[in-house]
């Protein structure tokens, strides 16, 4: 088996270790555009010897964004400075990575540090949507739009033109979100999408909104760089979207050409609804199943924090990539820490102005 600091090659990409940054929303973006906040947030965890470097999620129109700070890449002006961004992650030898969705019903939020409550559409805010009219509850209150078909149409074209738009900046790694209840979990799970058409009921026709959001980014997508989706591997409320489900997800995305699938989870309901067994690498069981049930590689997160625990992940065969979030945060530096900690001390090069320190 393979351990943190084996390369991981999927199509043409090789990543230099088995550690990934989580994308990780830093509400900085000014009409959805990057800036120097976000070169020196996402470079520096290049700089510090991760393989893959995972943008925030990134919104496909601006209706999809969760808050009017977050990123987007809706419109040309927005490719430059990701870009720029880019350019400078693969010069410190890391692949950059972007992830791509649509909030839903969660969209038009105050940013974190003001209280996450939907947004009046006098203070900022718009008018949000979903598979059926159900607010998602809580400090998030708004009455959703229950899409039609062609607004379910032009949602999955401005999928596929965020990724077009990914490609000329620079993109080597995309990652569809489908998780944490935003826009394509609410179709997938049971709970949320209760419509009665080709959109909703069976497993299948819930599973149809991503399927053709994968299908429409393929047609701009380069064949030989890889493709991702994040899914909430499961709901934890009873009566929801399951681990079994996402076995059977993982085998269609497969089939559907999907490289590797992001196993987080929850994020459906609001308050104590959800039931999570939070401890750490409480979600790797659910990268384990997708990958060694669903025949697919997957990435595991989610309170992994010691090298020793992301090493035995990787040689245990229950994820081919562990993605880092806060610890990245708290530590920009982990992946040299844990190079010298398992004893593969030269696995990752510092730049020459630090290596001598």
């Amino acid at each position: 088996m393979p351990h943190l600091f084996d390369p991981l090659t999927i199509k043409s990409i090789t990543l230099r270790n088995r550690i990934g940054m989580s994308p990780m929303c830093q509400y900085s973006s000014v009409d959805g555009h990057a800036n120097d906040w976000h070169l020196a947030h996402l470079t520096t965890r290049a700089i510090g010897g991760v393989g893959l470097v995972i943008a925030e999620a990134t919104g496909v129109t601006a209706e999809g964004r969760i808050t009017p700070a977050c990123a987007g890449l809706w419109k040309d002006s927005q490719i430059e400075p990701l870009a720029r961004i880019n350019a400078m992650i693969k010069h410190h030898g890391a692949i950059p990575g972007i992830q791509i969705g649509h909030a839903g019903r969660k969209a038009s939020s105050a940013v974190p540090w003001e209280g996450g409550h939907h947004l009046g559409n006098n203070d900022g805010g718009w008018d949000v949507v979903g598979p059926t009219n159900e607010a998602f509850g809580g400090h998030q209150n708004k009455v959703p739009h229950a899409l039609n078909h062609a607004e379910i149409t032009a949602i999955v074209h401005a999928f596929r033109d965020s990724a077009a738009r990914a490609v000329t900046a620079g993109y080597e790694w995309l990652e569809i979100h489908a998780a944490h209840g935003y826009l394509l979990h609410s179709f997938l799970s049971p709970l949320t999408n209760t419509r009665d058409d080709q959109y909703g009921g069976s497993f299948g026709n819930r599973c149809r909104a991503l399927m053709e959001v994968v299908a429409a980014v393929q047609t701009v997508w380069p064949d030989h760089l890889p493709l991702t989706v994040r899914i909430s591997a499961t709901d934890w409320v009873d009566g929801g979207w399951t681990v079994e489900d996402s076995v059977a997800l993982a085998r269609k995305l497969k089939s559907a050409g999907v490289d590797l699938v992001d196993c987080s989870s929850g994020g459906l309901r609001s308050g104590d609804a959800q039931h999570y067994p939070v401890g750490p690498g409480y979600q790797v069981p659910l990268a384990d199943a997708v990958r060694n049930q669903g025949g697919i590689m997957s990435a595991a997160v989610g309170l992994i924090t010691t090298p020793e625990q992301a090493d035995a992940i990787i040689r245990e065969g229950k994820a081919d990539l562990v993605l880092l979030g806060r610890e990245l945060l708290r530590n920009p530096y982990w992946p040299v820490n844990a190079a010298i900690t398992l004893g593969h001390a030269d696995a990752v090069s510092l730049p020459v102005q630090y290596a001598r320190a």
